[in-house]
């Protein structure tokens, strides 16, 4: 069988959350546009967020207090110049949230409902009762189905990017390899910009509440051509997962404890005061850690979320969601605490990239949780990702009407060579399930140089076991994502091994303090050979 003639679009987006939707939809005024999500289009970490976006709205707010917060958040490693700028455009985002028929939580006022989370200074939190990414999710899918300037494909997920080994001089993309899941077929897909808007890779970990898409594609398709990754090791834990033995992945939101939820151990007993002036409210690395450290502690398996002295009709209309998810695993948070145990939930650095978007491969661009702009830092403030979102993704789409429309004369169809069916898919399932297990085990919220090369170690082996699998038989979803999950994992345990120092969210019991200069971990794949 023949393979596809390529198909051609003037922008490729890889990814359908909050970045890549409200660039397609920008972009789209001056091109076509073509979306690849690898599931349904809402199955992304957008549709899963709770909390909301961060952004001045109030009189007793400023752009000077929300900087000050992300930069103290970001513990050292924030870029002043791009806080400032993604804080300054934040109100226009909300605006046009409010254009694209967002529904967001209004005061009796009639103004906008602000909330506060952890790390922040002020109520500057937008958001839709506890399912704010679900509705940013609805009204941008929407937006996009009526555009004829778009075309979203469903079930179709990324192979490699097509690329350039020179291209005056650099590394330069050109489109992407993309697998059709449902025929097995191979497209290639050639475009004159690129956006990477895949997400992040909370997989990696066994304990995430991140959905099952989040495997790394972006950051390890993007590694694989040249470009620069940063800043890995800053792996942000989410305080407040759901401890359940039938609940998969169910985030208890940062917004419980900013509209006054207590934590609590067993025997009721609040702990946080010990930790962090601000207690609850204190930035995520720092609550996780405590929640980590008192577990061990106790030998519990988890501690506890106290809504039950806030007024319980309060509480069911502030978190319908989370109050109807809990009653149906026999929890009435009115009532009884919630027990909760950290769980991997955002990845801080990414694929490298400027103000534009611009990564350092000519061509490609990177948004949202799948890149490192310089606005977290060493660990994140809550909400400030939506916002990361929407901004850079308004940027890019502004930056590439400037690129020229070039691509190379002949563009090689994608070719599967002597690969066979896979009689053995068993193999793929236990390398995913050790790779997640160790990663936890070794490089999760609290590490140390002996298992971070424990991880190394095992990783090596298995990456070697994955490249010769992958290159035996003929490619499916799920080896794309094993071979995408363990880059990820390699470039993690590789960012950690060099920091040194505990700065926020890579806290080492071999190094406790930080170094006296902040300084970001870089790497980049020498060109030549594809990774595996």
């Amino acid at each position: 069988m023949s393979a596809p003639a390529p198909l051609e679009t003037d922008y490729l987006v890889i990814g359908s959350g909050i970045a890549g939707l409200h660039f397609a939809q920008l972009a789209s005024a001056h091109g076509r546009v073509v979306v690849v999500t690898k599931k349904a289009p809402d199955d992304t970490n957008t549709n899963w967020a709770q909390g909301g976006v961060a952004a001045v709205q109030a009189s007793d707010d400023s752009f000077d207090q929300h900087v000050a917060d992300t930069l103290a958040v970001g513990d050292g490693l924030c870029d002043r110049r791009i806080v400032e700028l993604t804080v300054q455009e934040g109100p226009e985002q909300v605006r046009r949230l409010l254009d694209y028929g967002v529904r967001l939580a209004r005061g009796e006022d009639g103004g906008l409902d602000l909330t506060r989370e952890g790390g922040h200074s002020r109520r500057r939190v937008v958001h839709y009762e506890d399912i704010t990414g679900r509705e940013i999710q609805r009204a941008l899918l929407a937006a996009v189905a009526a555009n004829p300037n778009i075309t979203i494909l469903q079930d179709h997920i990324a192979v490699d990017l097509l690329s350039l080994a020179k291209y005056g001089g650099e590394p330069a993309c050109f489109g992407a390899y993309v697998l059709d899941r449902r025929s097995g077929e191979v497209q290639t897909i050639v475009a004159r910009a690129t956006v990477l808007a895949s997400g992040g890779a909370g997989k990696v970990y066994v304990y995430t509440s991140n959905p099952d898409v989040a495997t790394g594609d972006g950051i390890a398709m993007a590694y694989r051509i040249g470009a620069v990754v940063s800043n890995l090791e800053f792996v942000q834990f989410h305080p407040t997962v759901l401890f359940h033995p039938h609940a998969k992945s169910l985030l208890i939101s940062e917004a419980l404890r900013g509209e006054g939820g207590k934590l609590r151990l067993a025997n009721g007993e609040r702990f946080m005061d010990a930790y962090h002036p601000l207690a609850e409210l204190g930035s995520r690395d720092v609550v996780a850690r405590a929640i980590d450290n008192e577990i061990k502690k106790s030998g519990a398996d988890s501690v506890f979320l106290d809504m039950t002295h806030l007024d319980p009709d309060f509480v069911r209309a502030r978190f319908p969601n989370i109050h109807e998810r809990c009653l149906e695993l026999g929890i009435d948070m009115t009532r009884t605490p919630i027990p909760v145990v950290p769980a991997a939930h955002y990845m801080c650095g990414g694929v490298r990239t400027d103000e534009h978007g611009r990564t350092t491969v000519k061509n490609l661009y990177a948004i949202g949780e799948t890149s490192w702009t310089g606005l977290h830092g060493a660990c994140r403030l809550a909400s400030n990702s939506l916002l990361e979102g929407m901004v850079f993704a308004a940027r890019a789409a502004e930056d590439v009407r400037t690129l020229q429309a070039r691509r190379p004369a002949q563009v090689a169809p994608w070719q599967s060579g002597h690969a066979t069916d896979s009689n053995d898919a068993i193999v793929v399932a236990l390398n995913w399930e050790e790779i997640r297990r160790f990663m936890w085990s070794y490089v999760g919220i609290v590490r140390t140089d002996k298992r971070i090369d424990r991880a190394r170690h095992r990783i090596e082996l298995l990456r070697q076991e994955i490249k010769e699998y992958y290159w035996d038989f003929k490619i499916d979803s799920d080896i794309i994502e094993l071979r995408n999950l363990a880059l990820v994992a390699h470039l993690i345990i590789e960012s950690a091994r060099r920091r040194k120092e505990s700065r926020g969210l890579h806290y080492t019991l071999d190094y406790p303090n930080k170094l006296p200069e902040a300084r970001d971990t870089d790497l980049q794949l020498t060109y030549g050979p594809p990774a595996a």
